[in-house]
C-alpha cells in the first residue's frame, strides 16, 4: 500500500509539473543493432502506444520513490531497454536523462536477487502447515507475495539471458533459460500504474498514425513463452558449420515471422562487434568450406597444384574477400520482416552479379594456370557455379515471397509459375547437377593420385552425393511449378480467371514490373515479354490443347512430383507438407477436367 501509495503521489506530482517528457523516445529511421529500419517492439514487456514509443512516467525520476522494490523493478526497464537498443534508438540525452547509467548490470541483477530472496521468504513465512486453520488474509498475502516473486524471478533471468547475448562466450545460457520458464508460472500484472499512451504525443515527428494495441495480460503471457521458444531456437545456429546450413536456418527462422527481438538476438549471435562468425570464425573461411562442399575447385584441394601457387592463392583470397559483404548482407536481409526482405533481396541481386562476373575472370585465370601444370584438370566454371546458385536461389525465393504477401493478382499467376518451372528451376538443377558432377571428377582425380601413391587395395565404399537431396528437391518443386502453370492457363480458357480492362492496363508493363530485378543479373539471362510470350504460346502444337488436356498434364506434374517427394529418405518436415499438397492438387486436376467433360456434352 505505501508503495502504491508513493507511485500515485509521484505521477501526480510529474503531472502538474509537466515533465512528461517521452525519454524513451524511439527515433523512426534509427537503427537497431545490425539492422536498418527496424521497429523496435517490446510486446507484452511494456504496453505498446503510438509510433511505436515505450513511455513510463515513473521512469523519469525513479530514485524519487519510497519503495525501493518499485526502484528496482523500475531501474531493470533501463538496463534491459539498453540490451536490446543501440544509442542511435533513443533521444534521450536531449532531455539530460542518463537512462541510470550509474547503476550496473551486475547491481541490478544483484539486487533483484536480493529482492527475490526476499520476497522467498515472505511466501515461506505465510505459507499454509499441516493442520492449521488457514485465515483467508494470510492466504491472499501468500497468493500476492508468490505472484511477486515470481514476476521479480522471471525479470532477473530474462534481463541476464538478454545481457548474455552482448557476451563472447557464455556458457550458462541454457541453464537461464529453464530458470526463465519457472519464473513464467505465476507472471501475471495488470497493466502498469503511471503509464499513459499519449504523453509524449507533441514530441513525435510527423508520420502517419499508427495503430498500437494493449494486449491483455494472457497474450503478454503468451508471448513471453513463445520468444523464450524462439531465443531456444536462436541458440540451435552455433551447432551449425557450413555457410549453406546456416542460410538455410535464417530462411527457415524468418519464414516463423519472428518478432524483432528475437530476429536481432539471432543476427548479433551469428556476426557479433569483432566481425567474426559465432565470434570465433572469419567469415573468409566459412566462404571456402561453402565453396570446397559445393564445388570442390581445385585451387582449394591440397593435392592441387596451384594450392601452394602465390599468385592463384592471391586470385582466390582477393575473391573469397569480396564474397564476405554480399553474403554478409544477404544474412542480414533475413533479420528483416517479410515485405522489407523481399524489396532488398531485389537489390542485392546487382552484388552478386558483380560477384559472378567476377567469378568468371577468376575461373578463367585459375583455369589457364592449370593447365600449364596439370593438362589433365580444369578450373571452368567452378566459383561462377557457385555465385550462379546463390543468384538463382535469390531470385526463386524474391518470386516466391509475392505469393506470401498476396502482391500478386490470379490473372498474373500463370506467368509467375511458367518463370519458376520453366526457367528458374531448369537452370537451378542445371546449376546443381554441374556441381555434382565437378565434385565427382575431383574424387575420381583424388582416388587415382591414391592409388598410384599405395599399392594396397581398398574397399570401395559407397560415396554420398551432397547435393542430390537438394537437386530431388528441386526436381519436385518444377513439376509442381509446371502443374500451377498448366492449371492456371485451363482456368483462363474456361473463363474462369477474371482479368483487368487492359485498355486502361497492359500485361507487359505489369510482367516487366515482377521481373524488373533480374534485369541486373546476365546469368541467367532475363526473359522479356516478346520472349515469354513466343515460347509459351500453344498456338505452335497441332492442334492446341484445350482445357481437358491441360488439366491431364497438369495432374501428371502434380503425380510425378509427388512420387519424387515419397522417394526421398528421411523427410523432414518441408517434404512431408508438400506431399498431401500434390496429392490435392492431382485429384483436383483431375475433377476439373471432369466438369469441363461435363458441362461442354
Amino acid at each position: 500500500e505505501k508503495a502504491a501509495h508513493s507511485v500515485t503521489n509521484y505521477v501526480k506530482l510529474k503531472l502538474e509539473k509537466q515533465k512528461l517528457l517521452g525519454h524513451l523516445l524511439y527515433r523512426p529511421g534509427a537503427t537497431s543493432r545490425l539492422e536498418n529500419n527496424f521497429p523496435l517492439n517490446f510486446e507484452g514487456i511494456v504496453p505498446l502506444i503510438c509510433n511505436p514509443i515505450v513511455t513510463i512516467l515513473i521512469l523519469d525520476s525513479c530514485f524519487l520513490l519510497e519503495s525501493f522494490r518499485i526502484y528496482l523493478f523500475m531501474t531493470f526497464y533501463y538496463h534491459f531497454l539498453l540490451a536490446n537498443s543501440d544509442f542511435e534508438d533513443f533521444q534521450s540525452m536531449t532531455y539530460g536523462f542518463k537512462m541510470a547509467n550509474s547503476v550496473t548490470d551486475l547491481r541490478v541483477t544483484g539486487m533483484l536477487k536480493d529482492v527475490e530472496d526476499d520476497m522467498q521468504r515472505r511466501v515461506k513465512s505465510t505459507r499454509s502447515r499441516q493442520g492449521e486453520e488457514r485465515d483467508p488474509e494470510v492466504e491472499l498475502e501468500h497468493q500476492q507475495c508468490l505472484a511477486v516473486f515470481s514476476r521479480v524471478k522471471f525479470t532477473r533471468v530474462l534481463l541476464t539471458v538478454l545481457i548474455a547475448f552482448t557476451k563472447k562466450e557464455v556458457r550458462v545460457l541454457n541453464l537461464f533459460i529453464v530458470f526463465v520458464f519457472d519464473g513464467m508460472l505465476y507472471f501475471d500484472h495488470p497493466i502498469m500504474m503511471g503509464f499513459e499512451p499519449l504523453v509524449n504525443q507533441r514530441l513525435l515527428p510527423p508520420t502517419f498514425p499508427r495503430y498500437a494495441k494493449i494486449i491483455k495480460r494472457e497474450e503478454m503471457v503468451n508471448y513471453f513463452a513463445r520468444l523464450i521458444d524462439r531465443i531456444k531456437t536462436v541458440c540451435e545456429v552455433v551447432n551449425l558449420t557450413n555457410l549453406h546450413c546456416i542460410l538455410d536456418f535464417f530462411c527457415e527462422f524468418s519464414e516463423q515471422s519472428p518478432c524483432v527481438l528475437s530476429r536481432s538476438l539471432l543476427q548479433t549471435t551469428f556476426l557479433v562487434d569483432n566481425k567474426k562468425v559465432f565470434g570465433m570464425h572469419l567469415m573468409q573461411d566459412m566462404v571456402k568450406d561453402a565453396l570446397r562442399s559445393f564445388v570442390s575447385p581445385p585451387v582449394l584441394s591440397p593435392k592441387c597444384c596451384l594450392y601452394n601457387n602465390h599468385q592463384a592463392k592471391d586470385c582466390i583470397d582477393s575473391f573469397v574477400t569480396h564474397c564476405v559483404r554480399p553474403f554478409c548482407s544477404l544474412i542480414q536481409i533475413h533479420g528483416h520482416n517479410r515485405a522489407r526482405q523481399r524489396d532488398k533481396l531485389g537489390h542485392i541481386l546487382e552484388e552478386f552479379a558483380t560477384l559472378q562476373d567476377e567469378a568468371e575472370k577468376v575461373d578463367a585465370a585459375l583455369h589457364t594456370m592449370l593447365l600449364k601444370q596439370e593438362p589433365h584438370r580444369q578450373h571452368l566454371a567452378c566459383l561462377g557455379t557457385w555465385v550462379l546458385y546463390h543468384n538463382l536461389r535469390i531470385m526463386i525465393q524474391y518470386l516466391l515471397s509475392g505469393f506470401e504477401l498476396e502482391l500478386y493478382s490470379m490473372h498474373e499467376y500463370y506467368y509467375i509459375y511458367w518463370y519458376l518451372s520453366e526457367f528458374l528451376y531448369a537452370w537451378l538443377m542445371s546449376t546443381l547437377s554441374r556441381a555434382d558432377g565437378s565434385q565427382m571428377a575431383e574424387e575420381r582425380i583424388m582416388e587415382e593420385q591414391q592409388k598410384g601413391r599405395s599399392s594396397k587395395k581398398t574397399k570401395k565404399k559407397k560415396k554420398v552425393r551432397p547435393l542430390s537431396r537438394e537437386i530431388t528437391m528441386s526436381q519436385a518443386y518444377q513439376n509442381m511449378c509446371a502443374g500451377m502453370f498448366k492449371t492456371m492457363v485451363a482456368f483462363d480458357m474456361d473463363g474462369k480467371v477474371r482479368k483487368p480492362k487492359f485498355e486502361l492496363d497492359s500485361e507487359q508493363v505489369r510482367y516487366e514490373h515482377r521481373f524488373a530485378p533480374f534485369n541486373s543479373v546476365m546469368t541467367p539471362p532475363p526473359v522479356h515479354y516478346l520472349q515469354f510470350k513466343e515460347m509459351s504460346d500453344l498456338n505452335k502444337y497441332s492442334p492446341p490443347p484445350q482445357s481437358p488436356e491441360l488439366y491431364v498434364a497438369a495432374s501428371k506434374h502434380f503425380q510425378q512430383a509427388k512420387m519424387i517427394l515419397e522417394n526421398i529418405p528421411n523427410p523432414d518436415h518441408e517434404v512431408r507438407l508438400h506431399i498431401p499438397f500434390c496429392c490435392y492438387s492431382y485429384f483436383q486436376a483431375k475433377c476439373f477436367r471432369q466438369m469441363v467433360i461435363r458441362n461442354s456434352s
